[in-house]
């Protein structure tokens, strides 16, 4: 069984409509995504626990149990500015990171079949702790 996740109904409503918006090209993560959605417990973003990451916050994780974390703001195609420091929610590793809370890991089967484990460390920076509720 895939580890619970927790998803804010803002959140929801947007990906939902990114979703429906994606050219035929993206259907591969866009299926891994709407399986990642369908599972998903749905709360109101001021009811959001405060450990867990959202869109739009920074979390800090591990990828198969490496020696060092990565840091990055889990964000929608539209926000990648090629910082890099963003991770793209319709990437394998940006699905896997929303909704799961501090401590958790779950493993994700990439586009190719292979699977990896991502584990978050901590979130850094979460929008609904901050009281951006509507950002």
């Amino acid at each position: 069984m895939k580890t619970k996740i927790v998803v804010s109904s803002l959140d929801m409503d947007r990906l939902e409509a990114l979703l429906d918006a994606l050219p035929a090209a993206q259907a591969q993560a866009q299926q891994a995504l709407l399986g990642e959605l369908s599972r998903a417990q749905v709360v109101e973003p001021e009811d959001m626990p405060p450990d867990v990451a959202t869109m739009n916050s920074r979390v800090r994780f591990v990828l198969d149990d490496a020696a060092e974390a990565r840091d990055m703001v889990l964000s929608y195609p539209k926000d990648m500015d090629g910082s890099g420091d963003r991770l793209s929610i319709l990437t394998p590793v940006g699905s896997a990171l929303l909704g799961l809370k501090e401590g958790k890991s779950i493993e994700w089967t990439r586009p190719d079949g292979a699977t990896f484990q991502v584990k978050v460390v901590e979130v850094v920076y979460q929008p609904e702790r901050a009281g951006e509720l509507h950002r």
